[in-house]
């Protein structure tokens, strides 16, 4: 089977070791060389690491709109194209060239959670559980028929860090299933999504990260959660603007102004919440790593009496 691969981030690269298991990848698509780190010279993605450790072509043009790209992927004669987390816009035409299609590995359970930002939008949200689907592209953005599907309950205090990478070896198990039932010449039956309950999971922006006092501490708390290990929360504190690595939220009644200390100690700072307070366990200074509370409050004796 003649599989082309299209991903870009860290997410996609069990997805790319799983397809490479289950049949000849002939190609592995990923956006271009982007700036990144303190020097922002290119770099590459971690799909492109991958297959050039696996010795897989990688192509990276700007976009596929233009009829010399789907020319060249139309030349390849692909069975399949498994797209995860590419990043790119997929035309119509480009959905047309392979013979089974194209296979998607989204990390929600669809119709939930359309779009960018998944893994984050349903811890920040609340959800007590969430999974990865395998779905057959169509020209809408996830609203394509599901082919398989895997849940799993989302921990009460996982990041969307640690949630991104259960997710990302979930989607490989899936995308491993859909290729052995391929190769067995039995296609997944695939369901039409239903138009109920339908939610769009929108990019994470910057501006997000910084905390309002005036919302729920358990808002709050799952914000923490969710922005871990980026964009990451932020807020002032004690006059100190500090990033926000690990919170709980606490139902604590008070009758301070939200952003008011309440308490310091080694067990975090409790800041007075629109609800409640919210714990900071982990904070990062300005310039600094990721260090507990009993270690910050070593930093700000001017708080240790509170």
């Amino acid at each position: 089977m003649r599989i082309v691969f299209a991903g870009t981030p860290a997410f996609a690269v069990p997805s790319l070791r799983a397809a490479h298991a289950h049949g000849e990848v002939i190609a592995a698509y990923t956006q271009p060389d982007r700036p990144a780190g303190r020097g922002r010279g290119l770099t590459p993605s971690p799909i492109k690491l991958e297959a050039i450790q696996r010795g897989i072509p990688v192509l990276q043009p700007e976009t596929l709109k233009r009829k010399e790209s789907q020319e060249a992927l139309r030349a390849m004669e692909p069975d399949l194209l498994v797209v995860v987390a590419y990043g790119l816009i997929l035309p119509r035409a480009v959905l047309e060239i392979p013979r089974f299609g194209c296979w998607n590995v989204h990390a929600s359970l669809l119709p939930r959670w359309r779009g960018a930002a998944p893994i984050q939008r349903a811890i920040e949200a609340g959800d007590t559980e969430t999974g990865v689907c395998l779905m057959q592209m169509e020209a809408g953005l996830d609203t394509g028929p599901v082919l398989l599907a895997q849940t799993t309950p989302i921990g009460p205090e996982e990041t969307g860090g640690q949630l991104h990478d259960r997710l990302a070896e979930l989607g490989a198990g899936v995308l491993a299933d859909g290729l052995a039932l391929l190769r067995a010449d039995v296609r997944p039956v695939p369901w039409v999504q239903p138009e109920q309950g339908v939610t769009y999971a929108h990019k994470l922006d910057k501006h997000e990260a910084r905390l309002d006092w005036s919302q729920p501490a358990a808002v709050l708390a799952r914000k923490v959660r969710a922005f871990e290990p980026w964009p990451v929360a932020e807020a002032l504190v004690a006059g100190e603007r500090l990033r926000i690595r690990g919170a709980v939220a606490l139902d604590l009644p008070h009758a301070s102004v939200p952003g008011t200390l309440l308490a310091a100690g080694k067990q975090g700072l409790d800041i007075a919440c629109g609800e409640g307070a919210l714990r900071l366990r982990v904070i990062q200074r300005e310039g600094g790593k990721a260090i507990t509370a009993a270690d910050y409050l070593n930093a700000r004796r001017d708080l240790a009496t509170l």
